[in-house]
């Protein structure tokens, strides 16, 4: 990825210093019709000079260039991330997911199982409804 600037799009950002308010306007015209008391003359060849802000007591005003892509100059450890996608394309009789799913959840720690049950049973029942029990047999188990 790039950094792509639209060549020519530019917006007027004001920044209100007492208010600490930010307003944005497509040109600097209609900035001072809002505003009557900012000359756009004056405005006009400020920013046009070295392309510096002009700014007094109360405001900031300054020209950008709109951003239409994201900026590439972050490293991977800086939030750029990579998909990796995962597929397992196989014919449906031989999928054999309940083995699969079989493995894997006894290879997770009792904990994670026993909360992974109360959530679905948790999707499934009403507000304030509880779980019927009496379908759940008991084993014990010796020691």
């Amino acid at each position: 990825m790039s950094e792509t600037i639209l060549k020519g799009k530019r917006i007027v950002l004001i920044h209100w210093k007492k208010q600490n308010q930010v307003e944005v306007f497509s040109n600097l015209k209609n900035f001072c019709l809002s505003y009557p008391q900012y000359n756009y003359n004056t405005l006009n060849n400020y920013l046009s000079k070295d392309k510096i802000a002009f700014e007094n007591d109360l405001v900031r005003v300054e020209r950008k260039e709109i951003i239409a892509k994201p900026k590439s100059n972050l490293t991977p450890s800086e939030g750029t991330r990579n998909i990796a996608p995962v597929v397992r394309k196989v014919p449906m009789k031989k999928a054999d997911d309940e083995v699969r799913d079989l493995r894997y959840w006894l290879s997770q720690p009792v904990n994670k199982r026993a909360e992974a049950v109360t959530f679905l049973v948790s999707q499934m029942l009403k507000k304030g409804q509880r779980m019927d029990k009496t379908a759940i047999n008991k084993i014990r188990t010796e020691q």
